[in-house]
C-alpha cells in the first residue's frame, strides 16, 4: 500500500501540469464569442461621467449623483460620476480617456474634440440651442441697464471679473461681444477677474470686489429666483445675443467598450426624461432644462471660430 501511495503522490505534478494546461486552453478560448470576435477590452469598466465645475461643488454631486443613478438603471452598466477641480482638467481627464462622457461648455467641448479623434457632442439641453450671458453689476457701480453691445462701452475703465478663464458663457462669448463695443481686457481698471464659477462671481460683485461681471442666464435666472441673490445690492445690466453652450460629450473608447449602439441608448435615456416621472423632473430641474435634445459638433463651430480669434484654441 505504501508503494501504490507513493506513485500516487508522483502522478500528482502531473496531474496538475495537465489541469493548468487545459484552464489556459480554455481562458483562450473563451476569449470570443460564438461569432469568433475577441471581447473587446475593458468590457466590464463603468461608464466615468464628469462636467465643468461651473457651480458650487455640492450643488454639482447631487445633481450627476441623481443622473448617474438613472443612466446606470437606463442603460443597464455601471455609471459612475467623478468630480473635477476646475475646466482644464475636466478637458485633461477626457483626453486621458479617464472620463467618458462629460458635460462641457462650448469651449471646453471644442477643446476637448479637438484632442480625442473620434469624440462627438451627442446631446444639449432646449435652452443650450440659443444660450445667453448676463453682464451684472454692484449697485454702488452706478453702472446702467444697456439695450445693445455696444452699450457694454462703459464697462471700460471698471473692476471686472469673469467667470472661468474656459468658461463659454463666463468669457469667451462675453470677451467677444466686449471687443465688439470696443473694450479688451486692458482697458478694465487693472487686469480682469477670473472667479472660477459663475456662483463666484455672483458673490464677487455683489460684494462689491468687482464693480461688475458676467455670468450665464441658467445660473443667474436660477439664483435670483431662488433668493439667493440680493437684487438689491446687484443687478443685470445686460444679456448678450444667443449662441450654442452646454453639451454632453462622448469619447470613443466608450463605443469600443459598451457597443455601437451607446450613442443611440444614451441619447434615449436623455430624451425620454420628461417632468411625468418623478426622477425626470428632478434630473431636468436640477440641469435647469425642459429637455434634452440632439446636437452635433457642427453646431458649435462658431464657439470654435470665436476660441481662435481670442487665442484659447490652436490647431
Amino acid at each position: 500500500m505504501r508503494g501504490a501511495s507513493a506513485q500516487a503522490r508522483r502522478r500528482l505534478p502531473r496531474i496538475r501540469i495537465l489541469l493548468i494546461g487545459l484552464t489556459v486552453l480554455a481562458a483562450a478560448c473563451g476569449g470570443a464569442d460564438d461569432s469568433g470576435d475577441a471581447a473587446p477590452q475593458g468590457a466590464g469598466a463603468p461608464l466615468t461621467i464628469g462636467a465643468i465645475p461651473d457651480q458650487d461643488p455640492e450643488k454639482l454631486q447631487r445633481l450627476y449623483g441623481t443622473l448617474a443613478d438613472h443612466l446606470s438603471d437606463r442603460l443597464g452598466i455601471d455609471v459612475e460620476y467623478r468630480p473635477v477641480t476646475d475646466y482644464a482638467a475636466s478637458v485633461r481627464l477626457f483626453q486621458a480617456g479617464d472620463l467618458d462622457l462629460v458635460w462641457f461648455g462650448g469651449l471646453t467641448g471644442v477643446q476637448a474634440r479637438l484632442q480625442v479623434d473620434g469624440a462627438q457632442a451627442i446631446l444639449q439641453r432646449g435652452i443650450d440651442a440659443e444660450f445667453t450671458s448676463v453682464f451684472i453689476a454692484n449697485a454702488a457701480s452706478g453702472l446702467a441697464p444697456v439695450d445693445d453691445v455696444g452699450g457694454l462701452s462703459q464697462l471700460a475703465g471698471r473692476r471686472f471679473t469673469f467667470g472661468s478663464e474656459s468658461s463659454t458663457s463666463g468669457r469667451l462669448m462675453p470677451q467677444f461681444f466686449l471687443q465688439q463695443a470696443g473694450v479688451g481686457v486692458d482697458d478694465f481698471a487693472g487686469q480682469p477677474g477670473f472667479s472660477g464659477s459663475h456662483d463666484a462671481t455672483i458673490a464677487l460683485v455683489a460684494s462689491g470686489t468687482f464693480e461688475a461681471g458676467v455670468v450665464n442666464q441658467q445660473v443667474w435666472q436660477a439664483r435670483t429666483e431662488s433668493g439667493e441673490v440680493d437684487t438689491d445690492q446687484v443687478s443685470a445690466i445686460f444679456r448678450t445675443p444667443p449662441y450654442h453652450d452646454y453639451h454632453w460629450v462622448l469619447h470613443p473608447d466608450a463605443v469600443r467598450r459598451h457597443g455601437d449602439d451607446l450613442v443611440e441608448r444614451l441619447v434615449a435615456a436623455f430624451t425620454e426624461l420628461d417632468t411625468a416621472g418623478s426622477t425626470g423632473q428632478e434630473i431636468l430641474d436640477l440641469f435647469g432644462a425642459d429637455r434634452f435634445i440632439e446636437t452635433d459638433d457642427g453646431n458649435y463651430r462658431e464657439i470654435e471660430e470665436v476660441a481662435r480669434q481670442l487665442g484659447l484654441v490652436k490647431g
